[in-house]
């Protein structure tokens, strides 16, 4: 695939109506756009998952799972709680119009519009994204000031909040080991990691958020901030061994080379995580929390395999 072709951004169409949906992709395409098509909101919420794409456009009224509920369903997800949505409706009335926007929806526009004005709607909403969103390109994450606003923000409102950082030991030497694309799989993986733990519980949904190469953020309430870290241990430990050969899972070990560039064994992969909370004590500032993340990451390192490491002072 040409730099090009991966260039061209990704919208997925969702309509009952077989001919508009037609139409409508039809004219995105000649704009330059990658095109997905969808017939009802069960459709769409499945191509949704599978293409990833940068934007999408719902009709309100379909059959199995309208609009809104699709609209809903991708906020509860932390892959696309800040993926651009905008609402089709051949309802005009105001209550609709602002039932939209409290969804989450970026946009309502009635079916009667020119499909000028959809294009000009789906170029401001991508232009206005790409400078305000700095997910991860590789994740699809949220990064470094998405994280900084969702932990301010949850300071300022006072909430309980748990701050999982997370961090995979022994990454480097299975990198050069086992080459980048490999690496990237690994973090692709623990990506959904995290975001299947996040879905486990039925509350208000978790941030995810991956702050660079193979550290990782995650906000909980502090009530599930012990079974969150349980679970997304045991489920990386049970992905592991599918991400060597099989010689290397029989010895249990690789063998690489260290930042000095002196080779040695290094243990299969593990992943450790710090823990701060409000519970005990107050947490103050992002910079403040990510003080603490790191004396707690260490602490988690230095125990055997796969471990957390929760912060339990009260000063």
């Amino acid at each position: 695939m040409t730099d090009a072709a991966q260039a061209r951004p990704k919208i997925l169409l969702a309509d009952d109506e077989p001919d508009l949906l037609a139409l409508m992709r039809e004219t995105l395409e000649r704009q330059g756009y990658d095109v997905a098509t969808a017939l009802d909101g069960v459709e769409a919420l499945v191509a949704i998952r599978q293409t990833m794409p940068d934007i999408v456009v719902l009709d309100l009224v379909m059959p199995r799972c309208d609009g809104f509920k699709v609209c809903r369903e991708l906020r509860r997800d932390p892959l696309f709680a800040h993926l651009p949505i905008i609402i089709l409706s051949a309802e005009g009335s105001r209550d609709r119009k602002v039932e939209g926007p409290d969804l989450g929806a970026d946009d309502f526009i009635t079916k009667s519009m020119d499909v000028r004005e959809l294009l000009a709607r789906i170029r401001m909403i991508l232009k206005r994204t790409r400078r305000g969103l700095d997910a991860n390109p590789l994740t699809r994450l949220p990064g470094t000031l998405s994280i900084e606003s969702h932990i301010t923000e949850a300071l300022s409102a006072g909430q309980p909040l748990a701050v999982l950082y997370l961090d995979l030991d022994q990454f480097k030497a299975y990198n050069d080991l086992y080459g980048y694309e490999a690496g990237n799989e690994v973090l692709r993986r623990l990506a959904h990691i995290l975001i299947a733990a996040s879905r486990a519980h039925a509350g208000p949904p978790d941030f995810i958020g991956h702050i660079g190469g193979d550290d990782f953020i995650m906000l909980a309430d502090p009530s599930r901030m012990e079974e969150v870290a349980r679970r997304i241990i045991a489920d990386f430990d049970a992905a592991v061994p599918g991400f060597y050969t099989a010689a290397d899972r029989e010895r249990g070990h690789i063998v690489s080379v260290d930042r000095q560039g002196n080779i040695r064994e290094f243990p299969l992969l593990s992943i450790s995580i710090g823990i701060c909370h409000n519970s005990l004590r107050k947490l103050e500032s992002p910079a403040q929390i990510s003080q603490l993340a790191a004396e707690l990451k260490k602490a988690a390192k230095e125990l055997p395999g796969s471990s957390y490491f929760i912060d339990r002072r009260k000063d």
